[in-house]
């Protein structure tokens, strides 16, 4: 797409009255350098935070041609902090429109590891500056920053907990995704999702040049690295929401992957999009409550 198109996407995304605004919302409160670069997030600290205390990490990122603003108001992570006392941080991508080099959108491995090198340093530089508990590290991501979080599952099992992702399903080669340890995921996946098709195939949103792999497939693959038994025992939570779980793998971890009937391209439970760009938003659970309770379960072998 052109640039002048991204900017029209861009406004449709935000409020009408706020978008002579995008570039303001668009701040972020910190900056990390890596590689000889400068690269900007946004953290939450909520008021509970105590230095005295180690507090869990949550890592949420933003899809493509969206921001870390937008990730936290779709999210809605930091109200989970405030109950919860842990951290949020939104890092932002790079490029214009912002984006996550992973995945399917470059084959660079440099870019793709000038990213996973961001986020190392990133982890480095909120350890300096707060008391984070390395053991309770999270990340999660929408669409491309469900990607990234992948790539991050293939690449710093050592440094990250566990893993979530909305909307996003990457596959790796093996040179590139190489887990060191069992790695706990949970996923959502609207079957109408019009960006990333649920039963894979071309993503209409990129003119057919992006092929994805079918989410049920993706989530074998991972239940796969971590040596689970292979038939997902399967749930109907509600006419709408099937809830498939790997388990039997190695070290009690899970592979959970909530299928949603008639969802979109969407954070279910989360933030508005507009249906005509993305599908609708099954309101019948959230995906951040559910990420955090599948979370707190686990800790890394630091």
């Amino acid at each position: 797409m052109t640039t002048l198109t991204w900017i029209i996407l861009i406004t449709l995304l935000i409020p009408g009255p706020l978008v002579g605004l995008y570039f303001l919302f668009n701040r972020a409160n910190g900056i990390v350098h890596t590689r000889g670069r400068k690269r900007r997030y946004l953290l939450y600290v909520p008021e509970s935070y105590d230095p005295g205390l180690p507090a869990p990490l949550v890592i949420s990122i933003h899809g493509f041609v969206q921001w870390p603003a937008h990730q936290r108001g779709l999210s809605g992570w930091n109200k989970l902090a405030d109950k919860y006392g842990f951290l949020v941080v939104y890092p932002r991508g790079s490029g214009f429109p912002l984006r996550w080099n992973a995945g399917p959108i470059t084959n660079d491995l440099v870019k793709t590891q000038r990213e996973v090198d961001f986020f190392s340093d990133l982890l480095d530089h909120l350890s300096r500056e707060f008391n984070i508990d390395p053991k309770r590290i999270y990340v999660n991501g929408m669409s491309n920053g469900g990607g990234m979080a992948h790539l991050l599952a293939c690449t710093m099992t050592g440094r990250i907990a566990a893993f979530g992702g909305v909307a996003g399903a990457y596959l790796y080669p093996e040179e590139v995704c190489r887990p060191s340890r069992p790695t706990p995921w949970i996923a959502f996946h609207g079957r109408e999702d019009p960006v990333v098709p649920y039963q894979g195939g071309p993503s209409r949103n990129h003119h057919g040049r992006i092929l994805f792999t079918s989410i049920e497939s993706w989530a074998r693959k991972w239940a796969e690295y971590n040596c689970c038994g292979l038939e997902p025992e399967i749930d109907q939570i509600t006419h709408q929401i099937t809830r498939f779980v790997y388990r039997r793998c190695e070290d009690d971890v899970e592979v959970v992957l909530y299928s949603i009937e008639g969802g979109g391209h969407t954070w279910p439970g989360g933030g508005w999009l507009p249906v005509w760009l993305t599908g609708r938003t099954n309101r019948e659970i959230n995906a951040t409550t559910l990420m955090w309770e599948f979370f707190e379960r686990y800790t890394s072998d630091l």
